[in-house]
């Protein structure tokens, strides 16, 4: 894939969601300030393990601020087995964006009775973590590990989000094609996110991340967009139907 190409898909995505903030607003009927809070859009994925079955959910709301996009995540994943219960996992994390970069990331994540915290922020042309293991510095590109847009595609340096490990990462796929989401055809385009861990990622026409899996040391994790909050006008916008 070339960079033009790349760069096209990474903005689709963010274009598309100032584009809807303003429709909502009436255009210039507002300040932008105003109607950027008034337009978040919300993308909830049903989360499936390749032996346990459905596990839980994960949540992105993404929402323009004056002077950026601030990413709210929520996950909930719960393994049971004969009604026991095997693992729990629970996320809270904040990422905070101005442009393609990243300004600020907090996030706890709780596992069972553990508790792992993890925050960092840009400073000059890095970005510093505070993880539980100690102080990681990564390039001003770094991107977490949650592709709530197509701008990850810009980064070949990847952060889990759970713990604050850095890894290098290639990114190649794009090519268009086709995908299943819950029995409704769906066009997309498929990239893999290869480094430490693996990842897989459906990119729809506008930018909208409709599903991704992870190749773990327990199975695949894979995260079907069920809902999506916005997305209509977004689509409409585009279309001008708005």
């Amino acid at each position: 894939m070339t960079e033009k190409a790349i760069g096209g898909a990474a903005c689709r995505l963010r274009a598309a969601i100032l584009a809807c903030v303003v429709a909502i607003a009436g255009a210039t009927a507002l300040p932008l300030g105003a109607a950027e809070a008034a337009a978040p859009m919300q993308l909830t994925y049903r989360v499936t393990h390749s032996t346990f079955g459905d596990i839980g959910t994960y949540t992105n709301t993404i929402e323009p601020v004056a002077g950026g996009i601030t990413v709210q995540t929520r996950a909930h994943f719960q393994v049971k087995m004969l009604g026991v219960q095997l693992y729990n996992e629970d996320a809270q994390r904040t990422e905070r964006w101005q442009g393609n970069r990243l300004v600020s990331f907090d996030g706890v994540t709780s596992k069972g009775s553990e508790s792992m915290t993890v925050r960092g922020e840009a400073r000059g042309n890095r970005f510093v973590i505070n993880t539980p293991h100690g102080i990681e510095t990564a390039p001003a590109t770094v991107h977490p590990a949650n592709p709530w847009s197509a701008n990850f595609l810009n980064s070949n340096t990847m952060m889990r989000p759970d713990d604050g490990r850095l890894e290098a990462v290639r990114i190649g796929g794009g090519q268009p094609g086709g995908i299943d989401l819950d029995g409704r055809p769906n066009r997309a385009r498929k990239y893999e996110v290869v480094g430490t861990t693996r990842y897989d990622i459906w990119l729809d026409d506008q930018g909208v991340p409709v599903k991704f899996a992870v190749d773990d040391n327990s199975g695949k994790v894979t995260f079907t967009l069920a809902s999506c909050s916005r997305c209509d006008d977004i689509v409409s916008q585009q279309l001008g139907m708005k």
